[in-house]
């Protein structure tokens, strides 16, 4: 929970029964774009965050990003970034009318599965001062200990943690090589690459 962290409710917010949202890993360009809009409304419309602060070069460096939608609509985002220890959450994101709890639950309970099922045990955000309780709330993170305050792009920032606990078939380097080969978060469905080795190595020819 990285920048601006959007989930104050300025509008009216419709609520949204839990089975109405659906979370996916962004796979595709269109996918990508969709992430893009609902920020550019969020951040940049709303919050007149400039340009190269919203789009800080880490969108395609080792990122990961959730797309929450209502039916065929993207209604919030989420990025993940991946680094030895920890995961980071970061940009999460919900345009005004679902800010009521359902959509940003969902986006933050996708990310903390996704991440566990990486085998990461700790995830961390940074989050703006006047959200902790929201997130504290909806996604049960805590305020780091012994770390101070910092400010970044006009707001006051804590950082947050939450522990997690891997699934017993986290992908790890002893899982199948097919399974490590399948799409980012698809781990459990088989993949192209599973399709493909039903045909015998033929190359080199």
């Amino acid at each position: 929970m990285t920048a601006k962290i959007n989930l104050a409710e300025p509008y009216e917010a419709v609520p949204l029964p839990k089975e109405a949202v659906s979370v996916s890993v962004a796979h595709t360009l269109d996918d990508l774009m969709q992430v893009m809009a609902i920020r550019s409304v969020v951040y940049m419309g709303e919050q007149f965050c400039p340009y190269d602060e919203e789009f800080d070069g880490n969108d395609l460096a080792g990122a990961t990003h959730l797309i929450a939608r209502v039916g065929s609509q993207p209604v919030g985002v989420i990025r993940l970034r991946w680094f030895a220890d920890f995961a980071k959450l970061e940009r999460l994101t919900v345009l005004p009318t679902c800010r009521g709890g359902a959509v940003p639950r969902a986006l933050l309970d996708a990310a903390f599965e996704l991440a566990a099922k990486k085998g990461y045990r700790r995830i961390m955000g940074h989050t703006q001062v006047r959200l902790a309780p929201v997130l504290m709330r909806l996604g049960k993170v805590k305020v780091r200990e012994g770390r101070k305050r910092f400010t970044f792009s006009d707001h006051e920032y804590v950082e947050t943690i939450r522990e997690l606990t891997p699934p017993e078939d986290a992908v790890t380097m002893d899982s199948d090589p097919l399974v490590i080969l399948r799409p980012e978060g698809a781990w459990d469905r088989p993949g192209v690459l599973d399709h493909s080795a039903a045909r015998p190595a033929t190359n080199p020819h």
